[in-house]
């Protein structure tokens, strides 16, 4: 069992930066691939980031790529998004979540999520 829990979300002016962090229990949580997700109002869970179980390996959608940065400390048992440049499109609630093994880029196919953290970006 895995408990996901994101902080640092808030409110951040268009051009602005936040990092995001997601704090996990239990002691295979490097064993794990983690991937970061939003969700706008009214919109399906859109995937942002994932990083390999080793570190080894990220990717990112489109429309973050380099502006966003994940990355993990797997020694803290944490996962991080380094969000610059935000604008008021990156506005949601985000959460992060853990896949055994191999990370994928949707959100049914993890096995345990956070509660999410809130987002937002004023123009």
């Amino acid at each position: 069992q895995v408990q996901l829990v994101e902080s640092g979300g808030g409110l951040v002016q268009d051009g602005g930066s936040l990092r995001l962090s997601c704090a996990a229990s239990g002691r295979t949580f490097s064993t794990y691939a983690m991937g970061w997700f939003r969700q706008a109002p009214g919109k399906e869970h859109e995937f942002v980031a994932a990083i390999s179980a080793s570190g080894g390996s990220t990717y990112y959608t489109d429309s973050v790529k380099g502006r966003f940065t994940i990355s993990r400390d797997n020694a803290k048992n944490t996962v991080y998004l380094q969000m610059n440049s935000l604008n008021p499109e990156d506005t949601a609630v985000y959460y992060c979540a853990a896949r055994d093994r191999f990370y994928v880029l949707v959100w049914s196919q993890y096995n345990y999520w956070g509660q999410g953290t809130q987002v937002t970006v004023s123009s």
